[in-house]
Parts: structure tokens; C-alpha cells; sequence
């Protein structure tokens, strides 16, 4: 999170907008973790198509209630990412946020492109809650008619 100061409000938004930004065009590669490797680009999985896969991984996430304790999240988006041929790019960020928790990026490659954040006490458990999260909003999307 950034904050910003101007004369005016907007101008203050503007320079933390500004500030974040350049947060992001100073992260290094290696922080970039990738579960699946891009073949070719198209315009993949749409809202459309994952309302109405037959997909088995979709549809059981439809049935999901995703709050069972020790479920691995990471690997049930990877396992729904393989099914509906999107990727997933999980983006640590080096900076904590106010309540001191680390945080993180889970960019998916749908149409249009999906980013869900996450946090929590380590960086793997921030992607853990960034998955969580990506896996909610599908849930979400996949159910709408």
C-alpha cells in the first residue's frame, strides 16, 4: 500500500499510484513463480467458456465450499488452470503490508486477465491466499448464468 501527497486529492492518488507502479517495474524475475509454461497465446479461457466447461475440475469447484481446512490451494487452481488452458503467475511482493503480513500476486491468464492478491505470515502462505482467492472468484464466475 502507498500513500501519496499533493495539493490536491487527486494529485495525492496520483503519486501513490505513481509510487506503486514503480514498485512493481523494480521486481526482480526470480520473484516470478510460474506453474504452467505458455505454448501459445490466444484468447484462452473467457467467462464464457468457464460458465459452460464440462470440465470436471471446474465443475467440482462449483460444488466446492473451499473452506476445508489443509486443502491445497496452489494445486487445485494449477489442476483447474491445466483443465481450462489458462497459466498462473504468482507475483511475491517484497514490501509487508500494514498489519506486518507478507503479500502476494496471483495473476491468471484468462480473458480478460484476472489478479487476486493474497497475505498471510510467509510468502508461501500469501500464495496459498492468493490461490484461495483466484479459486473464489472462479467459483464465482463459473456459477453466474
Amino acid at each position: 500500500m502507498e500513500t501519496g501527497k499533493g495539493a490536491s486529492k487527486k494529485q495525492a492518488k496520483r503519486n501513490a499510484a505513481e509510487k506503486f507502479l514503480a514498485k512493481f517495474s523494480n521486481i526482480s524475475p526470480e520473484n516470478h513463480i510460474s506453474l504452467t509454461n505458455v505454448v501459445g497465446h490466444s484468447l484462452g479461457c473467457t467467462w464464457h467458456s468457464l460458465r459452460n466447461s464440462p470440465g470436471e475440475k471446474i465443475n467440482q469447484l462449483k460444488r466446492s465450499l473451499l473452506s476445508i481446512p489443509n486443502t491445497d490451494y496452489i494445486q487445485l487452481l494449477s489442476e483447474i488452470a491445466k483443465e481450462q488452458g489458462f497459466n498462473i503467475t504468482y507475483l511475491d511482493i517484497e514490501e509487508l503490508s500494514a498489519n506486518g503480513q507478507y503479500q502476494c500476486l496471483a495473476e491468471l491468464s484468462t480473458s480478460p486477465i484476472t489478479v487476486c492478491h493474497g497475505s498471510g505470515i510467509s510468502c508461501g502462505n500469501a500464495q496459498s491466499d492468493a490461490a484461495h482467492n483466484a479459486l473464489q472468484y472462479l467459483k464465482i464466475i463459473a456459477e453466474r448464468k
